[in-house]
């Protein structure tokens, strides 16, 4: 509304001075001399306001950049003793003020607030500006991490550190590196990380300082943890059949003592069970040993194998386990001749995984039925598929099933499936899975 009414006081000036002018040249024409006589003492009047008007305005502006200039937002203008004309100027300057002064007081909030964090804040945070290496800021965590109570200059870090000086020196923005800083005879990894930016056409360096000791130690005690998990559900797995296997042969001595006349056929199935047993016990000891080496082995100790063989050595053992769970196992193969250069024992371990992991998907289900199928494909490369008719995965949960100690199951420790994955990439192969709910699943084992 006031601009509004200083607008139409300008425009008013200006016609009341376009009036008289036209009036002035008027009687000049029409020789109304008494008329041009009071005309233009009245027109030097305006003039002369009008010029008195804008000096008083440039004025007050003036002194409004002055405030704005020194940040003295509190400088009021007083609207009531300002002439009418003046008075949307100094309520203008005062509403502007007012906004600047709000604007000042959050940015001095936040500044404070960010502050507090970055001082209570674990991390040493350290900022310099690169050319001069004149330091910024620096928080109370750095202070007690490098344990020096001031720092005027990075190049004041020189003295002290000359390592760590030359380290941070030589970060570029985004890069992350682990130093060892030693102190009080101590060494301790400090993670450094660097971010650069821009203020008053000068750049700086964020440097922030972390402690990863601590991490790492609590790292490393986690990894031996899930490394016991991990070679005591294997374990467990193939101790399991074994144990299972072994009391049907006791039946089976048993059978032999009570009923002689089939001691032959019997003592046969006891060998190729003992035989079993021993194959099978071999294969744990290689895996808990390869296990125990596993960051020292850059390959399997591969042997070519006849696919079929290794089939039916892991059926022989998993078929007491089957017939208890009523899973009827079924080995399909084109080609009997089909041989693969693996790691025997590794790869045994992953069958067996497998097919747990299939009698359990086949609980309580009728006509259950696991398959196990081998094929060349057109790329030369072997192809064996586990498949099971049992309760499925559901689809959100298939991209997660390798990933370590990810179980489906209220009881599974996520290692069978993850161990699987790793000894595969181990032989420079892959696995992957297909699964419907409810209906089965599909693992495809592809060797190059």
């Amino acid at each position: 509304m006031k601009s509004k009414r200083f607008a139409w006081t300008i425009l008013l000036r200006a016609a009341m001075v376009f009036g008289t002018l036209f009036l002035a040249a008027l009687s000049l024409i029409k020789a109304w001399y008494l008329a041009e006589i009071i005309l233009v003492p009245v027109i030097i009047y305006q003039f002369v306001d009008y010029y008195n008007y804008h000096k008083k305005a440039q004025s007050e502006i003036e002194q409004f950049v002055e405030s704005v200039h020194y940040r003295d937002f509190t400088r009021y203008f007083d609207v009531k003793k300002a002439p009418t004309e003046l008075q949307p100027f100094r309520s203008g300057f005062n509403e502007i003020n007012s906004t600047f002064k709000v604007i000042s007081k959050e940015k001095e909030t936040q500044y404070l607030h960010l502050k507090t964090i970055l001082e209570i804040v674990d991390t040493g945070i350290i900022s310099y500006e690169i050319t001069s290496g004149e330091i910024l800021w620096m928080n109370e965590s750095l202070k007690n991490l490098l344990q020096i109570p001031y720092l005027k200059s990075l190049q004041s870090l020189q003295k002290r550190n000359e390592a760590l000086y030359h380290e941070i020196a030589k970060l570029n923005a985004g890069d992350n590196v682990v130093f060892n800083l030693v102190r009080e005879k101590n060494t301790f990894k400090i993670l450094l990380s660097a971010t650069m930016f821009s203020n008053e056409n000068k750049t700086y360096k964020l440097i922030a300082f972390q402690n990863i000791n601590e991490a790492l130690d609590e790292g490393e005690s986690q990894a031996w943890q899930k490394l016991l998990s991990v070679m005591t559900h294997e374990i467990m797995n193939s101790v399991a059949p074994i144990s299972s296997l072994a009391e049907t042969l006791k039946s089976r001595v048993q059978d032999s003592l009570q009923h002689p006349e089939h001691s032959k056929e019997s003592l046969n199935d006891i060998e190729m069970g003992i035989n079993t047993i021993q194959k099978r016990s071999e294969g744990l000891l290689k895996f808990t040993e390869t296990y125990r080496t596993l960051s020292k082995i850059t390959k399997a100790n591969a042997s070519k194998i006849l696919i079929i063989e290794m089939l039916e050595h892991v059926q022989l053992l998993m078929q007491p386990t089957l017939d208890k769970q009523k899973v009827n196992l079924e080995i399909i193969l084109r080609d009997p001749l089909l041989s693969l250069e693996v790691d025997a024992a590794l790869i045994e371990q992953v069958f067996i995984n497998l097919l747990l992991n299939a009698v359990d998907a086949l609980k309580d289900k009728e006509n259950a039925r696991i398959s196990i199928s081998a094929e060349t494909r057109l790329n030369g490369k072997v192809l064996i598929k586990v498949a099971d008719n049992g309760s499925g995965i559901k689809p959100e949960l298939l991209d997660k099933i390798f990933i370590p100690f990810f179980s489906t199951k209220k009881t599974g420790s996520g290692i069978g499936l993850s161990l699987c994955k790793q000894v595969m990439m181990l032989h420079k192969s892959n696995i992957t899975v297909q699964s419907i709910e409810g209906e089965g699943t599909v693992f495809a084992l592809q060797f190059n």
